[in-house]
């Protein structure tokens, strides 16, 4: 008991410095847009303070990473096909908000003209339906392909992470129905906002999306924080360190699993349909398997299974893609140098990732248990010794 004791001794002036510091950081993202002016003009760093609108691109990519830190930092299942949910969840926008379907004339909370063609849902609305469609789209991908284990998994989901791109770019005429507008994409999607509160038609149009971005994203963190402490989350974890072990102790392995899959899609397809509306768009070009890959690097630089690194690691990769780079680009030009890095922004990511994994590859704020199990090691050999001795150590009686 006093042992139990002492460890929640331990743990509480840690919890609470941590609870501190989030509740700073939420009210920073809270009043960013009124201050990201002041510090845009500061002299040096301010060239490097991204506008509200970027920041809002960087919300939307880090609630993917998010999502997809549940199937591959908590389960475990690597996932190469994470844009087909995305790309699941913005085309849902663009067909419940918008003029994709002129035959139809249906109005639903909608923030648009009411003798506009089209379905016309209120975004809000939409946003709930496009992450329910994208849960069962994952459930529906990941029944016959969660059966897979290792690689053989990595290269199904990346087989439907090529599908789907393939088939909004292709559906145009479908039987003579047109149901993605093929290479064109579905534009102009509805704006969020609340009866004759339009989003777009305000002037504050990118502060109005960044604070909804915020929201977003901190219930995203909420959800993700209950499911790893839940039930289900230690099934994810049992699953995630041998499978094998977990199936003979009772965890139902095929619906555990498949859980995972839906619970991230859902984040996915509501991120897309956020961004569709942000954007006004839902274009094929935004589809493509590089961006499956740029989510799992922000996963894999935060800490896989890591809330608070995959947020770290979302935003860091987020802004570097959105205004980072180009940023760094003009400063070196304006040395004299020239250098453009946009041009070499994937192998820029791809040098990141390989540092990471040989000077911290447990990530920038890794997860407790990864944590310790490369300072400890697993069974009766510390990492430590085995970076050191390799496996002959003082341990291991058969080396003797």
């Amino acid at each position: 008991m006093s042992t139990v004791q002492a460890f929640i001794g331990r743990r509480a002036p840690a919890d609470r410095r941590n609870a501190l510091i989030a509740a700073g950081m939420v009210v920073l993202a809270i009043v960013y847009p009124w201050i990201a002016d002041s510090l845009q003009s500061l002299p040096v760093i301010g060239d490097f303070v991204p506008s509200t609108g970027s920041v809002v691109v960087m919300l939307v990519v880090t609630m993917m990473a998010l999502g997809l830190n549940v199937v591959v930092g908590y389960a475990g299942l690597l996932d190469l096909g994470y844009v087909a949910f995305y790309a699941a969840g913005a085309y849902m926008a663009g067909w419940l908000a918008s003029l994709q379907f002129e035959d139809v004339t249906f109005h639903l909370g909608s923030t648009v003209s009411k003798t506009q063609p089209g379905i016309h849902l209120s975004m809000w609305l939409v946003m709930i339906l496009a992450g329910i469609f994208t849960t069962a789209v994952g459930i529906v991908i990941g029944l016959p392909t969660l059966r897979l284990r290792g690689d053989y998994l990595a290269i199904v989901t990346l087989g439907f992470g090529e599908i789907v791109p393939q088939f909004v770019r292709n559906a145009d005429s479908l039987g003579g129905f047109d149901l993605t507008n093929g290479t064109f994409g579905i534009s102009p999607i509805d704006s969020l906002g609340i009866g004759g509160f339009v989003f777009r038609t305000e002037r504050n149009t990118a502060d109005l999306y960044y604070w909804t971005g915020v929201a977003l994203l901190l219930i995203t963190v909420f959800c993700c924080v209950r499911l790893r402490d839940s039930r289900l989350g230690r099934a994810w974890v049992a699953i995630r360190e041998d499978e094998t072990a977990a199936g003979a102790m009772g965890v139902p392995l095929m619906r555990t699993k498949t859980w995972s899959y839906a619970i991230g899609a859902f984040f996915g397809g509501v991120a897309g349909a956020f961004y569709a509306s942000f954007k006004s768009g839902a274009f094929p070009a935004d589809f493509f398997f590089n961006f499956s890959i740029f989510l799992l690097c922000m996963v894999i630089l935060g800490g896989m299974g890591s809330i608070w690194g995959v947020l770290a690691g979302g935003l860091i990769l987020g802004y570097l893609n959105i205004e980072g780079l180009a940023t760094i680009g003009s400063k070196v030009q304006d040395a004299g140098l020239d250098f453009d890095p946009t041009k070499y922004q994937f192998g820029i990511y791809g040098v990141i990732i390989v540092a990471m994994m040989l000077f911290r590859p447990t990530g920038l704020i890794p997860e407790r248990r990864h944590k310790i199990e490369m300072e400890e090691g697993v069974h009766d050999t510390p990492f430590y010794d085995v970076q050191r001795e390799g496996t002959l150590t003082d341990r291991d009686m058969t080396d003797d």
